[in-house]
């Protein structure tokens, strides 16, 4: 993913997606209705991680958008000043 933008919007929707899975029964009643509930106990040992893995990559993202901004508004003045030499 070259855009930062994109970057952040694909961490910040596997976040929101994964906070939704751990902290409401969703997967639990999903489970349930398939008839894979003794699975819903081991659904902390792989969604926990994700959050981080997410939460991570989110922070990441903000980061390196930060980073592509700062850039941006530098880059303009020095193409000006090579322009005139």
């Amino acid at each position: 993913m070259k855009k930062p933008k994109s970057l952040l919007r694909v961490s910040v929707i596997g976040t929101v997606l994964v906070a939704l899975c751990c902290f409401t029964p969703i997967l639990v009643i999903l489970l349930g209705s398939v008839g894979l509930a003794a699975l819903a106990g081991y659904l902390d040992y792989a969604l926990i991680p994700a959050l981080a893995l997410f939460i991570g990559l989110t922070l990441y993202a903000l980061w390196r958008q930060k980073r592509h901004d700062s850039r941006c508004d530098t880059l303009p003045s020095q193409s000006r000043n090579s322009s005139h030499e």
